[in-house]
Parts: structure tokens; C-alpha cells; sequence
């Protein structure tokens, strides 16, 4: 049986580098990952500029106390430069974001000043203030934004403010998703007795999209051998990745192993983990394989735990794995020690410290307890009972969009 973290690192070796990069319009790169570094062609603010609406002057006309008029020569828009200089005694209106003119260094608000015709009378200030510097935000040359990074609005919106129209990212993993066996059915048409709506492939096309992946859903491919077979080779050769859900088990119906080591070079793994345990993993021709069991929570978990990062890699993120904390464990949980436990919970914050309850029953096949719950309590293999009160770690759901 192996481990959580072994098999975690044995996918991840089996991706050797990430997708070829792209180019994209801005206007279509959000939630996409940067291929390479992308650093500031020049200073923002490209010049000295105001930080308010109000008067420039400079620095030798602040009054130490009291007050002191100056002239009023011009006005000054944002976007706009002033081509002249001032001298001693004089002032400009400056609005924000405006170029500070030559000869001022500091900023008045309007606020603070007496107008009167042409004539402004000033107070004490502190020199230099209510101006943004040149390169305050960001200097010429300086890493912006690191490669492997997602692209959030924010990003998208520093890209823009130096320049960038387009941006090289990398391509998304193509990942073909089916269902197998005959017990599960198409939701929407009618449901054989003994049969069950398949909602695994619904899930999981979600959190592949979540994950950036671009999904072919191939539907629920029936227990027959060379159909399953032909399924298999074609999806493998239009995907980067190939994922199913059920029929690794020992089960006598289960096509999909037999199938499997025909086609390809795959291993089934037994992990130490609960809920999730079968698993198969390997290659069909030049795609991954994932083979998911067939219970919607361990379909869910074994693919945050082993698909989720080997997806993150082949688009070159730089994290892979997802944030944990500690939080309180307000009730007792029972826990064999040797294999790694995932108990979905829901996560508190109350009298300055995390709290962490389950969501009830925990098997297997209770999708539900997903939806009650925001997060995972994760029991490590060595761990035994918690007891009211013990420190536990938590994984939130956020992190599948993370």
C-alpha cells in the first residue's frame, strides 16, 4: 500500500515539463498561467505626479509659520504637462495624476488653501507632500509579476497599466473525462432499475475547469470491452490527460483494468487513505491516465489529491499544493493509525480561533457532506482518536479554485 505523499510525488514525476506557452489578448488571459517573467518596461508612475487636487509650489515658498500668497499661473489636468518653470512666488493649479512641473515638489490640497482671484495664500507644510515619486508602485526592469503565476484581475490590470496588450501563457491541459459501467445513467433521461444518475462526471468536470483544465466530457462508456477499449485510445490521443471515474476495483464486472493494461502502462494502486483507496494511474500513449473510483467522495478527493497537482504542473504554476491551517476540533473524531483520513468538516472562526466540526456521517459515497461542509480535516497517517480540544489540520474547499 503506499502513501499519500509517495504517490503524490511518483504523478508528479511522471510530468516532465509544462504545456507549450501561447499568446492571448489581455481581455481573454484571466485565470490563465504566465509562461515567463514578466518584468516593468519603465517606471509607474512614469514621472513625479499629484496625489490630490490642489496647488504645487516649491519648497522654498512653504512658510515656516504662519502664511504667504503666491500667484496662480496656469492650471494643470491629469494627462496634461506643463512645459514652463516655476519660479519663486508662483504656483500652479494641479489636478490629480497630473506631471509635477518643474520647479515644484510639493502639493497643497485645495482644501487647506485661501483662493482669491489669482492669488492663493499657503500655510505650513511638510515638504514633498501629496507627491507620488516616479517609480513608487513599480520600477523600470523589476519582476512584476513571476512565471507560473495565475492571472487574476489584478494582474491583468498591471499588465495593462505598463503597456501590455497580449501576454504568453501557458496552453491548458486537455483532459478527456468518462464515466464507466452500465449501473450509472445520463441525468435527464430515464434510470433502469438498479441503476444510479452519474454525478461523479458533473463533479469533476467542475473541479477540472476550476483547475484551469479544458475538458472533453466523453459521457458514460458502456461495459463492453472494445468499445471501452477504441474510448480509451481516443481520448488518448486528442488529450493530455485521460480520466475516468469507477471500475478499479476487484470487481469481476470492472472492464476498465483489463482494458487498461492493454492499452497502456498503467499501475493500481492501493493508497493509505480513506476515503479513495483504489487508484490507477500510468499512460496511454503520450497522455496520463487517472483512474478515479466510483464513490463521489473519493472520486473528489483522489482527484484533489492526485490529479489536482499533476493538472497545476503541466500549466506551470508555481504552487501545486494547496494552503492548510490548524483549527480546534470541537467534537471527538475516531482514527486508525496507518492510513491518512480526509473527514469533510466545517470550518469556524470564533473567540479568536479556528474551529472544526464534521459534517456528520462520513462515507464514502454521502456527496452531501460536500456540500454541507467548506472544508477537509485531514488526519495524518500516524494519528490516532482526536479528542476535544486537539489541534487538527484543515484544507478549505476554496483551495480546489485556488
Amino acid at each position: 500500500m503506499i502513501s499519500v505523499r509517495d504517490g503524490q510525488a511518483q504523478i508528479l514525476a511522471r510530468v516532465a515539463a509544462p504545456l507549450a506557452p501561447e499568446l492571448l489578448p489581455l481581455t481573454r488571459a484571466r485565470g490563465r498561467v504566465l509562461a515567463d517573467d514578466f518584468a516593468a518596461p519603465f517606471d509607474v508612475p512614469p514621472a513625479d505626479n499629484s496625489a490630490v487636487d490642489g496647488y504645487a509650489v516649491g519648497g522654498a515658498d512653504i512658510p515656516a509659520q504662519g502664511t504667504r500668497e503666491l500667484a496662480v499661473i496656469a492650471d494643470l489636468a491629469a494627462g496634461s504637462v506643463f512645459d514652463g518653470k516655476l519660479t519663486s512666488g508662483q504656483t500652479l493649479r494641479i489636478m490629480t495624476g497630473a506631471p509635477m512641473p518643474t520647479g515644484a515638489d510639493t502639493v497643497y490640497p485645495q482644501e487647506i488653501v485661501e483662493r482669491d482671484g489669482d492669488r492663493v495664500r499657503i500655510g505650513p507644510i511638510e515638504r514633498g507632500a501629496n507627491v507620488r515619486r516616479a517609480g513608487e508602485d513599480v520600477t523600470s526592469g523589476k519582476t512584476v509579476i513571476e512565471r507560473g503565476s495565475v492571472l487574476r484581475p489584478q494582474e491583468i490590470g498591471l499588465l495593462a497599466s505598463l503597456g501590455a496588450w497580449q501576454v504568453s501563457v501557458r496552453r491548458r491541459p486537455r483532459v478527456a473525462l468518462m464515466s464507466t459501467g452500465d449501473e450509472v445513467a445520463e441525468p435527464g433521461t430515464p434510470r433502469r432499475a438498479g441503476q444510479i444518475y452519474d454525478a461523479n462526471r458533473f463533479t469533476l468536470r467542475g473541479v477540472i475547469e476550476q483547475c484551469g483544465g479544458d475538458v472533453s466530457d466523453l459521457g458514460i462508456v458502456p461495459d463492453v470491452r472494445e468499445t471501452l477499449r477504441a474510448s480509451l485510445e481516443d481520448a488518448a490521443h486528442a488529450a493530455d490527460v485521460v480520466m475516468t471515474s469507477g471500475g478499479v476495483s476487484v470487481g469481476v464486472y470492472d472492464l476498465v483494468k483489463d482494458v487498461l493494461q492493454e492499452v497502456g502502462t498503467i499501475d493500481f494502486w492501493q493508497v493509505a487513505m480513506q476515503p479513495g483507496r483504489p487508484f490507477a494511474v500510468g499512460r496511454i500513449a503520450n497522455a496520463l491516465f487517472f483512474g478515479l473510483p466510483g464513490n463521489p467522495v473519493a472520486s473528489l478527493l483522489s482527484f484533489m489529491l492526485f490529479v489536482r497537482p499533476a493538472l497545476y504542473k503541466l500549466a506551470g504554476r508555481r504552487s501545486l499544493f494547496p494552503v492548510t491551517w490548524q483549527a480546534r476540533a470541537l467534537e471527538p473524531m475516531r482514527k486508525k493509525p496507518g492510513r491518512t483520513e480526509y473527514k469533510r468538516g466545517i470550518l469556524t472562526f470564533r473567540d479568536g480561533d479556528w474551529q472544526v466540526c464534521t459534517t456528520g456521517p462520513q462515507g464514502s459515497g454521502i456527496l452531501f457532506s460536500m456540500v454541507a461542509g467548506n472544508c477537509f480535516v485531514v488526519l495524518d497517517e500516524a494519528r490516532g482518536d482526536v479528542a476535544v480540544g486537539e489541534h487538527v489540520t484543515v484544507e478549505p474547499f476554496d483551495a480546489l479554485s485556488a
